[in-house]
């Protein structure tokens, strides 16, 4: 008997869109590393949402890799708010790696800290894979 695998064939894939190059990493079949290089903007930052939750239907846990985001337009603070909102609908737990580009607008953006941000990869990944941690935060924690 043999079983259908609905882990991607290859564990990684990426394109360009603009002046940024998107990357997702597959971890296991439900958890995925979605990665930005270069610049988020109103030109891209819809595109880049769209690109992280293509297979919105079989991840669990996502992380959002933005460490190589260089510079952060305010349409990458609302595609941000966008891409939670449709996580919270799709029920996947996500978390972000900033970088200082992106931590300064969400600085500003986001004083209050709703945003599950973290300062490393390894970081938010431990974040999505601890079964503890509760799906909505009611009150942000202070960073």
């Amino acid at each position: 008997m043999s079983s259908v695998s609905t882990f991607p064939e290859s564990a990684t894939d990426s394109t360009f869109c603009r002046t940024a190059r998107f990357t997702t990493r597959w971890l296991e079949p439900d958890i995925a590393v979605v990665s930005a290089h270069g610049e988020i903007d109103a030109a891209n930052a819809r595109e880049f949402i769209n690109y992280a939750l293509r297979h919105a239907g079989r991840i669990k846990r996502l992380v959002l890799d933005l460490s190589g985001v260089e510079f952060f337009g305010t349409a990458g603070f609302s595609a941000l708010h966008t891409f939670n909102v449709r996580c919270v609908g799709d029920q996947i737990d996500w978390a972000l790696a900033s970088s200082a580009g992106v931590a300064r607008v969400l600085q500003i953006c986001d004083p209050d800290w709703a945003l599950p941000t973290y300062d490393s990869v390894d970081a938010a990944l431990s974040a999505v894979q601890d079964d503890s941690r509760p799906l909505l935060q009611l009150i942000p924690k202070p960073r």
